[in-house]
């Protein structure tokens, strides 16, 4: 987490604050570190631009009874709760420029190679988002599939 907070805040404007809440111990996921990493960094790139370059973004992970969790909080613009799910899809952007495919393959990279979850948590308009993912525990004794290793 420490490499794409770093990331972030080199690119980012001197007006967006990020901070993060980790727990002590290390969580434990069976995981692509760059996939993964890929996923947070596209997630705050997100959130800048909906900040128009200027707020705040929280990071949070925790365990959880069933899951590692990790929400990604900004203090940007919202998405109307129509467009909860529409955000994943892609091709859907709400920028001049862009695809509409970050959310898209965050969700693949998240859903299909490790088998979690991603959604909006909640959001507001004028007040800001917040992404959750959910990722299975690691008991130190499930392996990697073929796909996850491929």
């Amino acid at each position: 987490m420490g490499r794409v907070t770093t990331y972030i805040g080199r690119r980012a404007s001197n007006r967006v604050k990020i901070t993060t809440t980790l727990p002590d111990e290390p969580l434990r996921a069976l995981l692509s570190a760059s996939l993964f990493e890929w996923v947070i960094e596209n997630l705050c790139k997100n959130a800048i631009d909906a900040m128009d370059g200027e707020g705040h973004i929280h990071i949070m992970a925790r365990s959880e009874a069933y899951c590692i969790a990790l929400e990604v909080s900004d203090t940007g613009k919202g998405i109307p709760s129509k467009h909860f799910s529409t955000v994943f899809t892609p091709g859907f952007t709400t920028k001049q420029r862009g695809w509409g495919l970050g959310l898209s393959l965050a969700r693949r990279i998240v859903e299909e190679y490790h088998h979690g979850r991603i959604f909006v948590k909640q959001s507001e308009l004028g007040k800001g988002t917040t992404f959750r993912i959910e990722l299975p525990l690691y008991d130190g004794e499930n392996t990697p599939s073929d796909e996850q290793n491929g």
